[in-house]
This record gives structure tokens, sequence and C-alpha cells, in this order.
């Protein structure tokens, strides 16, 4: 137990996948211009990272191994992601038509998000079991949900501030989100 929780702090916040990684940064930086959007696509993300994890993590080890096709592994994995893509997509568009279309093109991403990915081909690269992939999977997810929230709620306060013409849009939101990795190192103590 005490190495699952390792796991899970270590990859949500020591290892954070957007402010440490530099992975997924196409939805962090586009959803993230309103909080309930931001908490909308990290519910979604924290859903296929987790989901993705387990069923990646056995297809690798159950089927992959076993007919020694390790090399097709991203293939694989990104057919699984897209199919979990799939479905939160039906999902959220027949439960929540707004946050539907608030997430717009960005829903889709996911399916091309590399974190997603990365996630998967980080537990296969780390020998991990299916229970410790998916406790990385989720911490991940959960890391790049506090991220994408956190700063969403950074934007919605600077939206409303005397920013230089120079720095509107873009490059404020590039300098909020390098603040926000350099306050994330406070975290490398941790474990």
């Amino acid at each position: 137990m005490k190495e699952l929780l390792i796991i899970i702090v270590g990859s949500a916040l020591v290892n954070n996948v957007v402010l440490s990684q530099f992975l997924g940064l196409c939805p962090f930086l586009g959803v993230s211009r309103k909080i309930k959007t931001a908490a909308g696509m990290g519910a979604a993300v924290i859903f296929v990272i987790t989901i993705s994890s387990a069923i990646t993590s056995l297809l690798y080890n159950y089927v992959l191994v076993k007919l020694d096709l390790e090399y097709l592994q991203t293939i694989v994995f990104i057919i699984v992601i897209a199919a979990l893509v799939q479905f939160v997509e039906m999902v959220l568009k027949k439960n929540s038509p707004a946050l539907y279309n608030s997430l717009g093109v960005y829903l889709p991403l996911i399916t091309t998000n590399c974190a997603v990915l990365g996630v998967a081909l980080l537990n296969v690269t780390k020998g991990y079991s299916l229970i410790s992939g998916v406790a990385n999977g989720f911490g991940t997810a959960c890391g790049f949900t506090v991220a994408i929230v956190i700063l969403a709620g950074i934007r919605e306060r600077i939206e409303h501030n005397d920013i230089p013409e120079s720095f509107k849009g873009t490059p404020i939101v590039l300098v909020t989100a390098g603040l926000m990795a350099i306050a994330f190192i406070g975290f490398s103590g941790i474990i």
C-alpha cells in the first residue's frame, strides 16, 4: 500500500506530467480558460488514463508478450486509447452537452495526447504490475487535473488584470505555466 501511495504522489506532484515532463501541453494550454471546463477535461483524462493503464497492461503482458509481438505495443496502445476517448465522447455528448461543447476539439485530442500514451509506455518500460501501473496512471491523471485546474484559476483571475499588451494572451499563459513548473519543483523533496 505504501508503495502505491509513493507511486501516486510521485507521478502526481513530483513528476507531474505537464509541469515536469512537458507532456500533454496542447489540452493544458487550450482548455485552461475556465475552471469548469478544465475540471471536465481533467475528469475525462483521469478516466481515460486510468482505464487505459489497466487495459494496456493486460494486453501487453497477456497478449503481446505471450505472442512475442511487443513491437506492436504503440499501435495497440493507441487503438485502446482511441476507443476509450470515443466512449468518453459519447457519454459526455449524451449526459453533459454543455461540457461536451465547451471542450470542443480538445476532447477528441485526448486520443493524441502524448501524456496518455506516455503513461502506457512508461508503465511497460518501468515494468509496473497491473496495480502499480493503474496507480501510476491515476496519479499522473490527477496531477494533470491539478495542474490544469490551477492554471485555469490563475487565467480567470489575470483576465481582469492590467497586463502589458505584449504579454496578453499566450505569452502570459506560458509565463504562468513556467512559474507553476518552478513551484512544482518544490515537491521533489517529498519522496
